[in-house]
């Protein structure tokens, strides 16, 4: 009787290593052949992000080499390099919001108790802007363009604005 409990015991033992060397030793495998699919997932679902990104982005400033060679008059005093032209011209658009009458610019005279102000401004080239604006109840969009002077002021001009309706 012992004898045959012993031997269980062994039998149980060995199959117990058995497994545990099984699971162990397919287990890493699994982890790397799911490491590989999830990494190739997100490779391509990256893939995917920047070539949206870049369709998005199609129409700006950052991406245009002859809107950028527009500010470059070739003289060295004047050149206007783009990273600070875009921030600058959103700013001196922005300032526009300070107006009681709200910013001229939107196209729009002011309908209720709130002013139209500009929330956000993208600038597409070396002389349109597409802007966003709205007074909290009525919500537009308006196309504008700009000019940069000799003095580095900046001129924008109203080229066409759409409100939506509520």
């Amino acid at each position: 009787m012992k004898k045959s409990l012993f031997l269980y015991l062994f039998i149980l033992a060995v199959l117990l290593n058995i497994f545990t060397y099984m699971y162990y030793s397919k287990k890493n495998v699994f982890y790397e052949t799911q490491f590989k699919t999830t990494n190739a997932k997100l490779r391509d679902s990256l893939t995917s992000v920047a070539a949206k990104y870049d369709d998005a982005n199609y129409f700006s400033l950052e991406n245009n080499q002859n809107a950028q060679n527009y500010f470059d008059s070739g003289d060295s005093k004047k050149f206007i390099p783009y990273e600070k032209l875009i921030p600058y011209v959103k700013e001196k658009l922005m300032d526009f919001n300070e107006n009681p009458k709200g910013n001229p610019y939107t196209g729009q005279d002011q309908i209720g108790a709130q002013k139209f102000i500009i929330n956000k401004a993208k600038v597409l080239n070396h002389r349109w802007i597409i802007a966003d604006y709205s007074d909290g109840e009525y919500w537009g969009e308006v196309l504008l363009k700009y000019f940069i002077n000799e003095d580095e002021t900046v001129t924008f001009e109203t080229v066409q604005s759409v409100l939506y309706q509520k």
